[in-house]
């Protein structure tokens, strides 16, 4: 039985985009899913979300909002860093930890969109872990369409009061804060209405409700948020009321191009995986990686993932430069959680019966994977977008 990290097989055409300083960072991140995640999987799986604690260590490595500038607790780098994190937690096969949510999400918002005073408030304690945060936007029945909020937050005095609920919130259960999308106004055009709202998880009518019972990614924290009769200062407001439709486009194409990354990686990671299941694994006297099927099979795997990991390097390339458009960011998002989805179901039948036994990575990738064709926006919306620059 194989478990626990792996090393992906080395791309056909070499990647270009890291620097020596990038690869020390991966050797940090690398070490601390090892020792910290790595053998508490299952632990975090039976009670639904990691320990709270893990988030004070990955802080205390700096691993948390490093790409918020120095000023206000992080380390002031590029993506590329938020890039390197994301494949480390693939390659250790982790679907537990929350952290890109945490520090390439909702920290943006604040740093991108909040006052001076949100900024000094929020962002250094979610650098060290001190405070984790959750978005929270998606509510039952509204799925894809933002513009259908039913959660209301309506001024009375100083105050807004928050009525409502959220499902399927990352970091939910956890949260010490939650960015929560709110319709502040009745414009009949549905997007003008909407607005970003700073909740504290001690609010009196904030509640919680039992980590959803998932099909896979059952170590990450997933809940529903209630919200009855919230009384929160209007300074708590991120950026202008009306403007959160807007706010939100603008880092949903940062938040597809995350679950392309994780798509992409987890795609190496099962790969290579398999690759040693064939060598090690034998049938009629020999390994089964030397039967023609098989060995054609791996090629055409590792052809397609080398292929979408070209489109998602230069798609990185253009993020670094703030000129990648929403159409490719959703186009890779589509493509390689589509791809992900054939590379897992393909390499768990090189595993034969052994790929249906949960303590075999294969199947954990299996069950964990299908998500990302969901969330950040359904694969069908990103076709939508991508059929509307035609």
């Amino acid at each position: 039985m194989q478990s626990g990290a792996i090393r992906p097989i080395p791309n056909m055409l070499p990647r270009k985009l890291f620097t020596s300083e990038h690869e020390a960072f991966r050797e940090t991140v690398r070490k601390f899913y090892e020792k910290e995640v790595v053998p508490n999987i299952e632990k975090y799986e039976k009670q639904q979300h990691v320990d709270r604690d893990l988030w004070n260590k990955a802080g205390e490595l700096g691993l948390l909002c490093t790409t918020m500038p120095e000023e206000y607790g992080g380390s002031g780098v590029d993506r590329l860093y938020s890039m390197i994190l994301i494949e480390e937690q693939a390659y250790a096969m982790d679907s537990s930890t929350g952290f890109s949510l945490h520090s390439d999400i909702v920290a943006n918002y604040i740093n991108n969109f909040g006052n001076e005073e949100q900024k000094q408030k929020w962002l250094p304690k979610m650098a060290t872990g001190e405070t984790v945060t959750a978005i929270a936007m998606t509510e039952p029945g509204t799925g894809s369409d933002l513009q259908a909020v039913r959660t209301t937050a309506v001024l009375d005095g100083d105050e807004y009061v928050i009525n409502g609920s959220k499902i399927f919130i990352t970091n939910g259960y956890l949260c010490d804060m939650a960015i929560v999308v709110c319709k502040t106004g009745n414009n009949e055009k549905g997007s003008a209405n909407l607005s970003l709202i700073i909740v504290e998880a001690d609010r009196a009518g904030f509640s919680k409700g039992k980590p959803l019972n998932k099909i896979g990614m059952k170590g990450q924290d997933t809940c529903e948020l209630f919200f009855d009769n919230v009384r929160v200062p209007k300074e708590n407001l991120l950026g202008m009321e009306g403007m959160g439709f807007i706010m939100l486009m603008k880092e949903l194409a940062w938040e597809r191009m995350l679950v392309a990354i994780i798509c992409q990686a987890g795609a190496e990671a099962a790969f290579a995986h398999t690759v040693q299941y064939t060598k090690d694994r034998k049938a009629f006297g020999k390994p089964i990686g030397t039967f023609q099927n098989t060995r054609f099979k791996l090629a055409e795997l590792r052809t397609e993932i080398d292929f979408c990991r070209t489109y998602l390097d230069r798609c990185m390339e253009l993020q670094l430069e703030e000129s990648l458009g929403v159409d490719a960011a959703a186009a890779a998002k589509y493509k390689l959680s589509d791809m992900f989805s054939k590379v897992v179901d393909d390499c768990l039948q090189l595993h034969g019966g052994y790929g249906y036994m949960l303590e075999y990575p294969i199947a954990r990738a299996y069950i964990d994977n299908r998500a990302n064709r969901i969330y950040a926006g359904t694969n069908e919306i990103m076709k939508e977008l991508i059929s509307r620059t035609l």
